[in-house]
């Protein structure tokens, strides 16, 4: 059984931590636990059709946003990495600081120190210095940045087409094949030639 923490923050952009509840609730040898923080729940009413309790519903395991005793909080609790979906600066700022004041960014903390994969899927346009600075110390920590950015190559034709490839590919970053991947096959060039 592989554990994967899965942490929605208060940023624009909840469905991509719900695609990914839901996704990882298909792969029966996965274990997720989820936290939500209130800025999540927040979001989730306001952005979307889903009630927190059914998001919250998704995940194996649900953890306080406050719970720095939760078992997530310790790196002898074995996890396969982690995913923040999304991230929101306040967040960012905790992971690439050390500062480790609630449980999104204790657990990103713990993954760090104990060199598991942390992906970030950072959500905020545009940038000024700050963001990419933070961004910068995140990842010189060993943090992945991933913004959600669209794959257009992919034929996305929806919102949801958008969605679901950006947390599959993020999904691939944590060792995780959800199966939903549009896979680039290549091109043949101009003149024919691959």
């Amino acid at each position: 059984m592989k554990r994967i923490i899965v942490a929605i923050t208060g940023a624009s952009g909840v469905l991509y931590g719900i695609r990914a509840l839901e996704l990882l609730h298909a792969c029966p040898d996965v274990e997720t636990h989820l936290i939500l923080s209130p800025a999540a729940v927040r979001t989730i009413r306001a952005e979307t059709d889903w009630d927190p309790a059914d998001v919250e519903a998704l995940a194996d395991v649900r953890h306080p946003h406050k719970d720095i005793g939760a078992t997530i909080a310790s790196g002898s609790f074995q996890t396969g990495g982690m995913l923040v979906a999304p991230c929101s600066v306040k967040t960012l700022s905790g992971v690439a600081n050390c500062f480790t004041d609630d449980l999104v960014t204790r657990a990103a903390d713990v993954q760090l120190k104990e060199r598991r994969r942390v992906v970030l899927l950072f959500r905020e346009t545009p940038l000024h210095a700050g963001h990419i600075d933070l961004m910068a110390r995140a990842t010189a920590s060993g943090a992945i940045l991933m913004p959600p950015v669209p794959a257009f190559y992919t034929g996305i034709s929806s919102l949801d087409d958008a969605v679901t490839q950006t947390v599959g590919r993020a999904l691939d970053l944590l060792g995780i094949d959800a199966g939903v991947v549009r896979r680039w096959e290549g091109q043949a060039s101009p003149d024919g030639t691959s």
